[in-house]
């Protein structure tokens, strides 16, 4: 087992989860509640990384934040280290990756939250902010919930856009997914079995105990609501 790539990755999918996830309340409950003149086109930019290969993203990664583009000097003078081949790049790039597995969670469990519940809050005086916090994030719990899983995982089994954007530097953009390939390369399949195991039992456990918290929560609302 390699333990530095393993924290790395446990790293690196905290930090994701962590700045992403606020971000995507914000943004799935807008979603959930706006309606706009081009509204469906932005859904569709959502799920692009979905079916955009990673390499593709982190190829674009590579070239709009590497020093060769303006972009990319910008970003170095004003962190003092480019983003390319470094952890902080690694997070810019899991974001972006992860942002329908983020959003669309919850804005679907937005989505299901009676239109009547939060009139009757407003009628009572309720400002928008305590509206979200005291009566649709608990509503919402659920789906923050799925995504938080959802993001966490896929960023530990990232490899596509890690390895173009990060490339294979031990203690820095070496992940356990990319440790996995290292020890594939070098035939040491004992090793890459061991982790591979690893990650299959984790994602296993973790959906399956999302899945449970999920549904008793959810049955939790129904009663309170009857």
């Amino acid at each position: 087992m390699d333990w530095q790539a393993l924290l790395l990755s446990i790293k690196l999918s905290t930090v994701t989860v962590l700045i992403l996830i606020p971000l995507a309340i914000i943004a799935g409950r807008f979603l959930a509640y706006r309606h706009f003149r081009g509204k469906s086109w932005v859904e569709a930019l959502v799920m692009v990384p979905l079916v955009l290969p990673p390499t593709v993203i982190g190829y674009y990664l590579l070239v709009g934040l590497g020093s060769e583009s303006w972009l990319g000097r910008t970003l170095e003078q004003l962190l003092g280290h480019q983003l390319v081949f470094h952890f902080s790049g690694l997070v810019v790039a899991s974001i972006l990756v992860n942002i329908p597995f983020a959003i669309q969670p919850i804005q679907r469990a937005f989505e299901a939250v009676p239109e009547d519940v939060r009139d009757a809050a407003a009628c009572c005086g309720m400002s928008r902010l305590k509206v979200l916090f005291k009566i649709e994030l608990p509503m919402v719990w659920p789906g923050v919930l799925t995504a938080m899983v959802l993001c966490f995982s896929h960023v530990l089994g990232e490899f596509g856009v890690v390895l173009m954007m990060g490339g294979n530097i031990a203690g820095e953009t070496k992940t356990i997914a990319i440790s996995i390939y290292d020890s594939v390369q070098a035939f040491d399949f004992a090793s890459a079995g061991n982790m591979s195991l690893v990650l299959l039992l984790f994602a296993v456990t973790v959906l399956a105990l999302t899945t449970s918290l999920s549904r008793r929560v959810g049955g939790q609302h129904v009663a309170n609501r009857r």
